[in-house]
């Protein structure tokens, strides 16, 4: 029987034991993720018991299917959010938390995007890396605690959500309801660890000017995805495409564009290219666009060329995270004008109130801007005991000395007192140009850094177990 161990002491017996573990359960595990990723599960209209439509349901069924399948003990949160555990089931626990939910599959897609497919140590499918593969992942890491007979001093809960990409409405249910673990990690995000998040904030520009020449407008799929693919109907008389710009006649004097960019996500725009952009600068490029058309969008680019806020009055750095950025992931026409969404990641020495402000300073009279409520950002001590045990964990599987960082996405872990994003992505090794990234097409996950992650996972689990806590 294996015993839980002091935090980065694993010996050579254990780890024999946890790698053997892995190789036995490889095929399952691969297996039990192309099952959950068979589900189709972006948000849609709430139905009886389905809260977030019924492709999150049946993803979160389907995952707890798996649990039972694996041995483990499954509660339901009255479709919300489930969770599977090991240990018994008191409220003096410790958890993980994953999503099930994913967004909209988008396009330039060389697969199904439902179907999990293997290519040269890959797997791709919607949902394989954010946050799908984890979940399953950590099952397994449960799986071996139960299979080994591991004392545990406090009960392990592997938490499933399913509305974290649109709202996080099943975290705010759960608890709600629920009591909150003493400690809780999420695996939806990179390694080694952040101890920290930016700031969040959603909303609009509007366009004070009613559409002319442009007929029709839209492009992306979610407000925190880089677009990549927006489209327009606009007036003109002849047209020739760009280099990512498809023109076609669709009658006299009626063009049909078509802009293609390179998707991402909002948090992390380097590297991507907006189809929005690229679409609004065609637009200005040829002189398609009214005068009141063409001020609006000059102000409007502005967001796709420059994603660090700098060319619209709202660039910000702290100095503690990444510098601020700025993306819209959708447009659209609405009562005869241009919306265009906005996602904030932002720093400490920024705020919602100071970027409403500034950016309809900017915007002047051609826009009005609208901001929602913010999730400020939040910071941890890397020398806490319970952030040690995961460092240690994570050094101690893959031999190296790595730091914790902070980042400008946003995870389930900013809603807990206690928490923090943990894995199972590693920004720092490339992925070759077949493999995407999360919501993106092809989105990818390299099989060798899964398993490594349920090793991760797993030694984890074993150093916050030999911990007392409130630590």
């Amino acid at each position: 029987m294996a015993a839980a161990v002091p935090a980065g002491k694993m010996d050579d017996a254990l780890r024999k034991e946890i790698d053997l573990f892995v190789e036995e359960n490889k095929e399952r595990l691969i297996a039990d993720i192309a099952r959950l990723v068979a589900v189709p599960s972006v948000e849609s209209a709430a139905q009886e018991g389905a809260p977030f439509g019924p492709g999150p349901r049946k993803a979160l069924d389907t995952a707890l299917e798996i649990a039972r399948d694996l041995g483990l003990k499954t509660v339901d949160c009255e479709h919300y959010l489930g969770y599977a555990v090991v240990g018994e089931d008191r409220e003096d626990y410790l958890a993980s938390i994953v999503h099930v939910d994913v967004v909209p599959v988008g396009e330039g897609w060389e697969s199904d995007p439902w179907t999990v497919i293997e290519k040269e140590g890959y797997l791709f499918g919607r949902g394989v890396m954010d946050d799908k593969g984890p979940a399953v992942i950590m099952l397994y890491a449960l799986k071996y605690l139960q299979e080994k007979g591991i004392p545990l001093k406090y009960p392990f809960r592997a938490m499933m959500g399913a509305n974290e990409e649109s709202g996080m409405g099943d975290l705010e249910y759960y608890l709600e309801h629920y009591p909150e673990p003493l400690f809780c990690f999420s695996p939806d995000a990179d390694f080694p660890l952040i101890n920290g998040e930016k700031g969040i904030v959603h909303g609009l520009i509007r366009s004070a000017c009613r559409m002319e020449n442009i007929l029709e407008i839209e492009g992306g799929h979610a407000v925190n995805a880089v677009p990549s693919l927006a489209k327009a109907l606009v007036r003109a008389k002849e047209l020739k495409p760009a280099p990512r710009v498809e023109a076609e006649k669709e009658g006299e004097g009626i063009w049909r564009l078509t802009a293609h960019g390179i998707g991402g996500h909002a948090s992390m725009p380097a590297g991507t290219v907006s189809a929005i952009g690229e679409l609004y600068d065609y637009i200005l490029e040829n002189k398609l666009a009214s005068p009141a058309e063409e001020a609006f969008l000059r102000f409007a680019v502005k967001i796709p060329h420059a994603p660090d806020g700098s060319l619209v009055g709202v660039a910000a750095d702290d100095g503690l995270f990444t510098p601020l950025t700025l993306v819209s992931g959708r447009v659209y026409a609405e009562d005869g004008h241009i919306v265009q969404s906005l996602d904030f990641r932002f720093p400490t020495n920024t705020n919602r109130e100071l970027l409403l402000k500034n950016l309809q300073e900017v915007a002047g009279d051609l826009a009005t801007v609208e901001l929602d409520q913010a999730a400020d950002p939040f910071y941890k001590d890397p020398d806490c005991a319970e952030l040690r045990a995961c460092m240690d964990a994570y050094n101690e599987v893959t031999g190296e000395q790595a730091k914790p960082f902070t980042i400008g996405g946003g995870t389930y872990a900013r809603h807990f007192k206690n928490a923090v994003a943990f894995g199972p992505e590693h920004p720092e090794r490339p992925y070759p140009s077949f493999a995407g990234s999360i919501h993106g097409a092809n989105e990818a996950a390299r099989i060798s850094d899964m398993l490594e992650a349920l090793k991760v996972y797993i030694v984890t689990l074993l150093n916050l177990e030999a911990l007392e806590y409130p630590c």
